[in-house]
């Protein structure tokens, strides 16, 4: 419990900051509403999802005779976010009468959707469905009040934004040519999993859509790596799991697939199968007593595993013992995994070490 109470009170000290989603409405009900006046507003003032009500300063203003285009620094608060500091661009612009509505379109460094499993469909802009839904309202309301028909194009961009997607699992979600507008509530809550989570459902839903048999998942890059050139897997078929096993098991639950194979160190993999659900290690830490009584046929290397200060020294004393310790401790991380997703989906479980050598595998 006190340790729940710190992590609240470290988070609480924390600024929030906005989500894309958030920036790009404000960006674009400036636009339009410089369209619609001959004026910007500034501070333009945007509704969250939430009813709250929030302003922004704009940081480009620039006016057509049937376009208008805004910006809007993106601030991260602080949380590590690779768009901390990027400007969101909105271009709006007037188009004939035809009834079509509010059109979205991806302008420099927003990604494009290329494969089916996204919340939106193939060949939009990655611009999902709450920040649209966000846009919309805004300018629709505008054009109520001016008593215009809201038949608008609206560009979307971020200038750098190809290589700041390069840092994110876009390409490995099928969403090219740069980042996503996201948001689901407008505010980015400092270091939250959330994000990571749901890039990981994201991950295994393409998959499934594409039709792919099996997937792996790894906790680390080094592991990943390993994992991928063992089997050959394709960038689709790789889910960035990181320390967040819980999250994405459970979600295997409801939505399957024929195969999972999991990878990743012998530290965090023996934390999965302590039952662990986050294996970051600030939140869960390697039990060197329950080592030592998976590795009770071997008297001594046991008393290794009691005093020992890292897993890396007990998996070196393992080695070199003969032992098969991180064959076992692959097995019951299997185990723990297999009833975390109900058995919805065969699991093996591989360990790597440091330099993606397979020190220990479970039997699947």
């Amino acid at each position: 419990m006190a340790a729940k109470k710190v992590d609240k009170v470290e988070r609480s000290r924390l600024r929030r900051g906005w989500t894309t989603g958030a920036c790009a409405t404000a960006a674009a009900k400036a636009a339009y509403g410089a369209l619609l006046t001959g004026a910007f507003p500034d501070p333009v003032e945007i509704i969250l999802p939430g009813g709250r009500r929030v302003s922004f300063c704009l940081c480009r203003e620039e006016l057509g005779t049937d376009f208008a285009v805004a910006a809007v620094e993106k601030d991260a608060g602080d949380d590590p976010d690779v768009t901390h500091g990027a400007l969101i661009h909105a271009r709006v612009s007037l188009r004939p009468r035809d009834g079509a509505g509010i059109c979205f379109h991806a302008g420099t460094g927003v990604g494009t959707v290329t494969k089916a499993g996204l919340p939106i469909p193939v060949g939009e802009a990655a611009i999902n469905p709450v920040p649209r839904a966000m846009i919309m309202d805004a300018l629709t309301g505008l054009a109520g009040n001016a008593g215009e028909a809201p038949d608008l194009d609206v560009e979307i961009s971020v200038p750098g934004g190809e290589a700041m997607a390069q840092r994110t699992m876009n390409p490995r979600l099928g969403i090219l040519g740069g980042i996503s507008i996201l948001g689901t509530t407008g505010v980015v809550i400092p270091y939250s999993c959330a994000a990571w989570i749901a890039s990981i459902h994201q991950g295994i839903d393409v998959a499934r859509a594409a039709g792919l048999g099996q997937l792996g998942a790894a906790t680390g890059r080094t592991s990943e790596a390993a994992l991928q050139e063992q089997y050959g897997l394709e960038e689709g078929a790789m889910i960035d799991m990181g320390d967040f096993a819980g999250g994405m098991l459970k979600y295997l639950r409801s939505h399957p697939v024929e195969k999972l194979s999991l990878a990743g160190g012998f530290a965090k993999i023996s934390k999965l199968a302590q039952g662990h659900m986050d294996l970051h290690s600030k939140r869960s830490q390697v039990d060197f007593q329950w080592l030592a009584n998976i590795a009770a046929e071997a008297p001594g290397l046991a008393e290794q595993c009691r005093h020992a200060n890292t897993a890396a020294e007990v998996l070196a004393a393992a080695q070199v013992e003969g032992f098969p310790l991180a064959d076992k401790v692959a097995a019951l991380a299997r185990d723990r995994a297999l009833e975390i997703c109900q058995g919805a989906t065969a699991i093996e479980v591989l360990i790597y070490d440091r330099t993606g050598e397979l020190v220990g595998r479970s039997d699947d």
